[in-house]
């Protein structure tokens, strides 16, 4: 982007809301802030955004005096003058051999300082940390074509310094490979702007930097769902012509893409990305060859697998059902142009990518492209239970259509477990964040929010597990508001839908009504698009048509008489 796009960018008017995030670092800002405003608008178009620099010299400082200050995030960056003036271009100590220890011991005193600062800073909002990305001046006696021992010290500091602070589950650490991708580094330095302003970026650097620095505070939603064809894409060769142990992924049979792959897919499945398979193919055959002990996709991982003789949109239809996602948060994979055509057109939302199964360069292109839609900072257990309860709830919603409701309830060994959960993210906040349609109303936060959101003394927030014969789903339940004497307020409130039909719902609220005594609970209840489920909830304790403006107030006596019978097992380790 150039300077002048960046700054009109920057300049555009934002509607009802605000983004504030600092931009901390020890040099002069300049263009640098003025791309990081315009990528922020960019990505929030709908709402007026700030950017707080710090003051020139003090990257510490800056830190510290943001601990005091509101924001949405910080983008900090470290440059080796941050470290020690004498690794900077402006700093005149010395470059003298007997300076060299001195420069190793303060860099590590430093480097100690700044990660206190920058977990104590984590804790409160989400940083993203952007390591050097500038060279070392020519400090020792060496020539720049050998490495220096000083050099290696100085980037083991570095090293260990960055993978301590990327333990704090607040920070996110850019990557430099990614950076040098798209910023090579003979081109980043802009010494003459460094000694004239303290600003020692080129705007292609400047650009580049902050465009990654603003996607890693807020990267895009990830991708749920990737289904994938089978022949000439998970494995080379048609499998009707060459039967089960004819098809390959192997290097010895050229085949060594499909095989990368399947690893790739393997490993979004363990991180919690649903896979399934869409194929025009015979089932029988599909399951012999899924069933090959040398798969590197585990088959269990896979659901579901939809191999017949239909178009492949109906197949795609079919595991959107099973899924009960919808089709933007999905990527369909094939080899063949027109079936990613076919799909395209009967779900526009999907993103449909060829697989390139006679380009290497091009399989590896789109193996990042595949960990870009589907990354994650975090996989918790939820995840990698997910397709296991997707089965589990299908199963037990199969049985349900043949046994009495209640009757099989009765029968789950249901056990529910409700705990105090204070944090700033995790996953309640995913939860309250991503669930639509057993969703109290619609409210969305950002870690800072959420964080300031639950700091009041009286406040309250619930996270709810559940297992029972089927399996375990994990959390899969959010509850949260304040209680003050016996009045009770809830203004979060969302349930998985992979948790419906089980009488949760009921247990929660006789709950809440148990420990807290209200006589009755206010639910900050607002009606939107996909919310029916919670709806049709609310609505058997009184009439959502009537409800008060402040939202809908359900006594204990209309719960009690709404109630079904309850069968779960319940273990509180939750306060009020």
């Amino acid at each position: 982007m150039r300077l002048n796009d960046a700054l009109q960018i920057a300049g555009r008017i934002g509607g009802i809301g605000k983004r504030s995030v600092h931009l901390l670092c020890g040099f002069t800002p300049l263009h640098l802030q003025a791309y990081v405003k315009a990528y922020l608008r960019l990505r929030f178009p709908e709402v007026s955004i700030q950017v707080l620099p710090g003051l020139y010299g003090d990257l510490e400082g800056n830190l510290e005096r943001a601990l005091g200050q509101s924001a949405d995030g910080v983008i900090a960056v470290i440059e080796w003058a941050d470290l020690d003036q004498r690794l900077g271009f402006r700093g005149n100590g010395g470059w003298r051999s007997q300076t060299i220890d001195d420069i190793v011991a303060q860099t590590e005193e430093k480097c100690s300082r700044l990660q206190m600062k920058l977990e104590a800073l984590a804790q409160k909002i989400p940083v993203t940390l952007i390591s050097p990305t500038l060279p070392l001046p020519p400090l020792t006696q060496n020539s720049p074509v050998q490495t220096s021992k000083l050099e290696l010290r100085l980037n083991s500091i570095l090293g260990e310094f960055l993978l301590k602070v990327s333990g704090c589950g607040g920070i996110r650490l850019m990557s430099a490979s990614r950076l040098a991708a798209s910023s090579p580094h003979h081109t980043r330095h802009d010494v003459k702007m460094e000694l004239a302003t303290g600003f020692p970026y080129s705007l292609p650097h400047a650009d580049e930097l902050a465009r990654l620095g603003v996607r890693c505070l807020f990267p895009d939603e990830p991708k749920k769902g990737l289904i994938t064809d089978l022949d000439q894409t998970l494995w080379k060769g048609i499998l009707g012509d060459l039967g089960a142990n004819g098809v390959s992924w192997s290097v010895e049979d050229k085949s060594q893409i499909h095989a990368l792959y399947q690893q790739l897919l393997d490993s979004l499945a363990e991180s919690g990305v649903l896979v399934a398979i869409a194929s025009k193919n015979d089932f029988s055959l599909v399951n012999e060859a899924l069933s090959r002990t040398d798969l590197l996709i585990r088959p269990e991982s896979i659901y579901p697998v939809e191999a017949g003789w239909w178009p492949k949109s109906e197949s795609v239809r079919r595991i959107l059902k099973a899924w009960n996602i919808g089709a933007g948060s999905v990527v369909y994979i094939d080899d063949s142009q027109m079936e990613l055509s076919e799909v395209a057109e009967k779900f526009p939302q999907i993103e449909c990518l060829l697989f390139p199964s006679s380009d290497s360069a091009g399989i590896l292109a789109l193996l990042k492209h595949l960990r870009e839609i589907f990354g994650r900072t975090e996989i918790r257990e939820e995840d990698r239970l997910r397709v296991a309860s997707l089965r589990a709830s299908n199963e037990m919603h199969t049985d349900v259509s043949e046994a009495h409701s209640d009757e099989f309830i009765a029968r789950l060994q249901a056990k529910l477990t409700l705990e105090d959960s204070q944090a700033a993210s995790g996953r309640a906040f995913e939860l309250v964040n991503k669930t639509n349609q057993f969703n109290l109303n619609g409210l969305r936060f950002t870690e800072a929010e959420w964080h300031m959101r639950f700091s009041r003394p009286d406040s309250f927030l619930t996270t709810v597990s559940y297992e029972d014969r089927f399996g375990p789903l994990g959390r899969i339940a959010v509850v949260g508001g304040s209680c003050q004497g016996n009045h009770c307020v809830v203004d979060i409130f969302v349930l998985s839908c992979r948790a419906f039909s089980r009488h949760i719902e009921f247990q929660i609220l006789r709950r809440l009504f148990e420990k807290s005594g209200a006589e009755s609970v206010l639910f900050m209840f607002k009606p939107t698009e996909r919310n029916g489920p919670i709806q049709a909830y609310l609505s058997q304790f009184g009439s959502l048509e009537n409800m008060a403006a402040g939202g809908l107030e359900v006594s204990s006596e209309a719960f009690v008489k709404a109630c079904p019978k309850l069968h779960h097992e319940v273990i509180e380790k939750w306060t009020m």
